[in-house]
């Protein structure tokens, strides 16, 4: 979910600055289209190339008072629920780990309706309540099961290393108790779980490059030559990992297990192939039958979907579904609203700091024979 920008990249333009503005508050309700608090509104005034108020995006962020990232959607007893990384400024310079994405803490907002009151539920988990966490809350998932709701999330431990942790809550917006250790079998960054029509829930997990995805390709890891671990461009590309969950929500029930990306050849994607390969930001989705893996290409900045059978794959790529939005990293989550699908993802419309994003919404349209329409953010 959070990456790091490469010198051939250069996508971001000048739009309007806003001055960071943090919150730690308990619950705020604001409108998801209302201005942001007077102070950030004058320093936009001011600071904003006259030619930006002509920029037009598909929608809007959805809070204004807090940077948030990475979110994921779900449907909870009629009201919908996002669980999105909270952006804060640090000062830290953009190095090849990521480290200027130094999250703590986690926010939970929630909504009716699509276009209506978002709340802020303040916040649901801090990093100095996770025993065993070191440093960075990247992107987490939640899910809920028989009276419990489950928050997922990446976390470097101790030795530098992103494991993935779960915390529970009888209330969707938490505040949520982490366990005192990660999930065993664990690795890397990006957890997404999804429910299957049997019950069956299911982890993904991944990214590579900041993700350290790329440094388990033997099955341990391996630090000791991070910028040689990425496969040779005409070497099949590092795929994304998924383990059925087991009943208490808590640990796989299985091994963690490689998912296969494939062409229509059923070849699996090459490294090489930017523009298609798998790089972070899995999501999962079910419809008419048919899995839906959809994930971001990183470098390429698209988000990108294959379809298949089974939950574990193999998946055979389909094609992009949105183009790159605003800012260097894309990530999503796909939900079904009263018999509408929506896509959530971010961009850096407020703040043009690829580390400050903000999260929005938008209807997510599909051809007769499903093919999800490109989305032009």
């Amino acid at each position: 979910m959070f990456q790091f920008p490469r010198p051939a990249l250069a996508l971001l333009a000048p739009f309007v600055l806003l001055s960071a503005c943090q919150s730690n508050s308990t619950t705020a309700t604001t409108e998801a289209t209302t201005a942001p608090a007077a102070d950030s509104a004058a320093s936009a005034a001011t600071a904003a190339p006259a030619d930006t108020a002509s920029k037009k995006y598909l929608s809007q962020p959805l809070v204004k008072d807090i940077y948030t990232a990475d979110p994921s959607a779900h449907v909870f007893n009629g009201r919908i629920y996002i669980y999105p990384s909270h952006d804060i400024e640090t000062g830290m310079p953009e190095n090849d780990n990521g480290d200027h994405f130094a999250m703590r803490d986690y926010h939970i907002l929630s909504m009716d309706s699509i276009g209506g009151k978002v709340t802020d539920h303040g916040v649901a988990l801090d990093l100095k309540d996770i025993p065993w966490a070191g440093r960075q809350l990247w992107a987490p998932d939640a899910a809920y099961k028989d009276g419990t709701y489950y928050l997922y999330f990446p976390v470097k431990d101790k030795q530098d290393i992103f494991r993935i942790g779960v915390a529970t809550s009888k209330s969707p917006t938490g505040p949520f108790k982490a366990e005192a250790k990660p999930m065993e079998g664990s690795l890397s960054i990006d957890p997404a779980v999804f429910t299957d029509t049997d019950g069956k829930t299911y982890m993904y997990m991944g990214g590579i490059w900041g993700g350290q995805l790329q440094r388990w390709r033997t099955g341990k890891y391996d630090g000791s030559k991070p910028k040689e671990q990425e496969p040779a461009a005409t070497e099949p590309s590092v795929g994304p990992r998924v383990a059925r969950l087991g009943a208490d929500m808590k640990q796989f029930a299985e091994p963690v297990r490689e998912v296969k990306i494939v062409d229509k050849d059923g070849k699996v994607l090459l490294s090489g192939d930017n523009n298609r390969r798998f790089f972070e930001g899995a999501w999962m989705h079910k419809y008419n039958g048919k899995y839906y893996f959809t994930y971001s290409t990183g470098d390429t900045h698209f988000l990108a979907y294959a379809t298949g059978t089974s939950p574990y794959g193999p998946f055979t790529y389909q094609g992009t579904f949105m183009n790159p939005v605003q800012g260097w990293t894309t990530h999503h989550s796909i939900v079904e609203v009263k018999g509408k699908w929506y896509i959530f993802y971010h961009d850096t419309q407020l703040s043009n700091k690829t580390w400050l994003r903000n999260v929005k919404v938008a209807e997510l349209k599909r051809g007769a024979d499903g093919s999800l329409a490109l989305i032009n953010p």
